[in-house]
């Protein structure tokens, strides 16, 4: 059975059932998950920074490398492929953030959040980035299905290449 030029012909039956990467609300949700996760990293980098001359607390270094990773990830969400992977990695990041500040704080937690704006703000976004990268990863297709996208494009674009040389 040959592929004809109807997009649907090239789709598999599991390919079916998940949206296109561009489909309205997977758009609307990357642009959430990861301005969420820069503002959390961007929090973190503020918190860090004046407290980087402390050599007792570990904490400002773990912070920013922290930081530089959830980036990383923010950016990744904007131009990779959907991959699962991805996004568990990205609401992970963000739960070991706000997981970690209650940790740190323990009963005190509601105290230390109520005294610091700046820790309102990072855990406020931590909680919609989690929502924004969990809401992803369900309307993601597998790893298999994207791939199997890839290789379809790849192989489309290799054959009209093929046809453009010969004319």
């Amino acid at each position: 059975m040959s592929r004809g030029s109807d997009p649907t012909s090239r789709e598999s039956g599991s390919d079916r059932r998940y949206a296109g990467r561009d489909a309205p609300r997977k758009r609307l949700l990357r642009a959430v998950a990861a301005q969420t996760a820069a503002l959390s990293a961007t929090v973190h980098f503020l918190w860090a920074w004046p407290r980087l001359a402390e050599p007792a607390d570990a904490r400002p270094y773990v912070f920013l490398l922290g930081g530089a990773f959830t980036v990383a990830v923010a950016v990744a969400t904007l131009r990779a492929d959907e991959y699962r992977r991805l996004y568990a990695l990205g609401a992970g990041t963000l739960a070991a953030f706000l997981v970690g500040y209650a940790g740190w704080h323990g009963g005190g937690t509601a105290a230390a959040l109520a005294s610091d704006p700046l820790a309102i703000v990072g855990k406020g976004a931590e909680i919609v980035g989690i929502i924004a990268f969990l809401a992803l990863y369900r309307l993601a297709p597998p790893t298999s299905v994207v791939l199997d996208r890839r290789e379809d494009a790849a192989s489309d674009g290799g054959a009209a290449d093929d046809e453009e040389a010969r004319a």
